[in-house]
């Protein structure tokens, strides 16, 4: 109940300076946006400010995440809940960042010229702001990756070993992931799965400095791996 009120008192908040917001977001497409009906200034307004109220909340709603798992944890496995609440709060505003400086900006350079000689691009201010939103959460969530695996190695649930036994199932996982979450446009998804590859890998590191596997459940990962190939091929 508390991050639904954090949402919306953020909310109200991020709607009375929507105007504002709209401007920040428009910012990567020097292009016109146009309204196709009369509520979509309303529909846009809300959907701007609620994409921005969730960002704001995002210490609170992981303070409350950690408050939901922490009583069926250790009292030493407890000690990470500053850990966890900074970092992913700081991995989904770097991805939201990473998003919005570098990717967002081709992607709809991209998208909005392709087929220029053939028709004029006339984006609906509604298309643009989903599809901006879409992207900036989607990469937001994904950078959540190493979080996640430094607490799932930290409560010694994941080594490095097993992330690297599972690498290559990781890959269409995060294809298919990436699918989900981004537009359905192939250069999204491009976009967003190499960056979860290479998070992936920061797992995999991190997983390694927190709970690293003994030689030998190493070892008999990787004879496990080796077996899959063969008994795959």
């Amino acid at each position: 109940m508390i991050s639904v009120g954090t949402i919306l008192v953020a909310f109200l908040g991020c709607f009375h300076f929507w105007k504002n917001i709209f401007e920040f977001v428009k910012n990567s497409y020097k292009g016109t946006l146009i309204q196709l009906s009369p509520i979509e200034g309303v529909m846009v307004a809300v959907k701007i400010s609620f994409s921005a109220a969730i960002v704001i909340s995002m210490p609170i709603i992981f303070w409350q995440l950690w408050l939901f798992i922490a009583p069926g944890l250790y009292k030493n496995e407890k000690k990470v809940i500053l850990p966890f609440v900074f970092f992913g709060s700081g991995m989904f505003l770097m991805g939201a960042a990473f998003s919005y400086y570098v990717v967002f900006p081709f992607i709809i350079e991209y998208l909005a010229t392709f087929g220029s000689d053939v028709f004029a691009a006339n984006i609906s201010a509604s298309s643009y702001v989903s599809f901006f939103t879409r992207l900036i959460l989607g990469f937001g969530v994904a950078f959540e990756l190493p979080v996640l695996a430094y607490f799932l190695a930290k409560v010694g649930l994941i080594t490095d070993a097993s992330l690297k036994a599972y690498f290559k199932y990781a890959i269409v996982v995060i294809f298919i992931i990436a699918a989900i979450i981004t537009p359905p446009d192939v250069v999204s998804q491009i976009f967003m799965a190499l960056p979860l590859v290479g998070l992936y890998g920061l797992s995999i590191l991190i997983a390694k400095m927190v709970n690293p596997a003994p030689k030998d459940n190493e070892e008999d990962s990787k004879n496990n791996t080796k077996e899959n190939t063969k008994s795959e091929s």
